[in-house]
C-alpha cells in the first residue's frame, strides 16, 4: 500500500494587531515548484489529473475547495469504481492536504473567487508523468 493522501492541519490567530494565518507542521522540502488554480466557475471540475511518480501538496488560500482522491490501480486502465476519497481546504485555516505519488485527483472551489496553491516535487517537464481522465471517469461509491 502507498502512502495515504492527509491534511496537515494549519491554524489562525486574530488579536488587535489582525490574523495570522500559518501552518507550523508543513515542510517544503523537496518542494521544487509551486502554482495556483482559479476554477473559471463553481461549477467546473478540473478532474481528473494522476502522477505516478510525483506527489503533490494543496492549500486554498482564497476561499474554500473540494478535492476528490482516487488511489489508481493499473494507470492505462483503471478501474472506474475506484473508492473516492474527499477533502475539504478552506483558506481560513491554511491545511495542507498532500497527495503522495499513485493517486488522481478532482478539484473543484466552493466559494466565488476561490484560489488554490500547489506544490510539486517535479520540475515542470521533468519527468512525463502526468494522466488523465474523463471528468466523469470515476464515479462516487
Amino acid at each position: 500500500m502507498l502512502l495515504q493522501p492527509l491534511i496537515i492541519k494549519g491554524n489562525r490567530h486574530q488579536d488587535e494587531r489582525g490574523t495570522l494565518t500559518f501552518n507550523n507542521d508543513f515542510s517544503a522540502f523537496g518542494v521544487k515548484r509551486f502554482y495556483t488554480i482559479e476554477n473559471a466557475s463553481l461549477e467546473f471540475k478540473r478532474a481528473w489529473q494522476g502522477h505516478r511518480v510525483e506527489q503533490r501538496w494543496f492549500s486554498a488560500i482564497v476561499g474554500s475547495f473540494e478535492i476528490k482522491v482516487v488511489e489508481i490501480d493499473q494507470w492505462e486502465n483503471p478501474s472506474k469504481n475506484l473508492p473516492i476519497l474527499k477533502f475539504i481546504l478552506t483558506a481560513e485555516t491554511l491545511d495542507v492536504l498532500h497527495i503522495p505519488a499513485g493517486f488522481a485527483t478532482s478539484i473543484q472551489g466552493l466559494a466565488k473567487d476561490s484560489k488554490l496553491l500547489l506544490f510539486a516535487d517535479y520540475q515542470l517537464g521533468e519527468l512525463q508523468d502526468e494522466f488523465r481522465y474523463p471528468s466523469d471517469y470515476f464515479t462516487d461509491n
